[in-house]
């Protein structure tokens, strides 16, 4: 057998560490640079994904807008959960699987329903963008935060002010809201204006964080 000369060994070497050692050498982590490259693959892909996170953060500013809607629309009582089961005219429905879906006639015929007193289209717009499944409280409230945004008073309302201007939005989206010269967009009651403006600051006022009586450490 013809003896390996020191070039013929050089470049077999490569492909005998390959065959014998490439399982281990696999499992060695990789360089800094390509861990690193990898992380920042990872990261790109991650911002490519689109957020259904149109989930909106509550706020103490946020939780008093919703209550003032609730307000509006007649499905406050004082905050009970009820609201979030009202039909429009009074009436409570039982599931909250799904929007109800169920037209009352009253004064008017609607089939609006929740503590927003959403339609049923509007709630499956809305439903649809956020990605949200079943009428649950948390799900109308983020459904009507995504109505406000829409709108374009969500950066008001976290500033803590309910202005005219962002009534008159908020009033082609809840027909009990005033438009600037007091009226309904829709021909139906409204409240007025100084009305919302002082039962959301009444709300903005509830929630805020009471101070904590300071210790007296004074010996008696």
């Amino acid at each position: 057998m013809e003896a390996l000369g020191t070039t013929a060994i050089l470049l077999a070497l490569p492909a005998l560490i390959s065959s014998r050692y490439g399982a281990a050498l696999a499992a060695l982590p990789p360089p800094p640079e390509t861990a690193m490259a990898a992380v920042q693959v990872q990261a790109q892909v991650q911002a490519q994904v689109p957020r259904s996170a149109a989930r909106f953060p509550m706020t103490r500013q946020r939780r008093a807008f919703l209550a003032t809607i609730r307000f509006a629309e007649g499905t406050w009582t004082n905050g009970s959960a009820e609201g979030y089961r009202t039909l429009y005219g009074g009436e409570l429905f039982s599931s909250l699987e799904k929007h109800p879906d169920t037209v009352v006639v009253k004064r008017y015929a609607s089939a609006a329903a929740g503590a927003y007193q959403m339609l049923p289209a509007t709630w499956k717009a809305a439903s649809r963008s956020l990605s949200l499944r079943g009428f649950g409280p948390a799900n109308q409230d983020q459904a009507a935060l995504y109505l406000a945004e829409r709108r374009g008073v969500l950066t008001a309302i976290d500033r803590g002010q309910l202005c005219d201007e962002s009534m008159a939005r908020l009033a082609w989206e809840w027909a009990s809201f005033p438009l600037q010269h007091g009226g309904s967009a829709y021909g139906q009651p409204v409240k007025s204006a100084t009305e919302l403006r002082r039962f959301f600051k009444e709300q903005l006022h509830a929630q805020a964080p009471q101070p904590q009586p300071r210790a007296d450490n004074r010996l008696g």
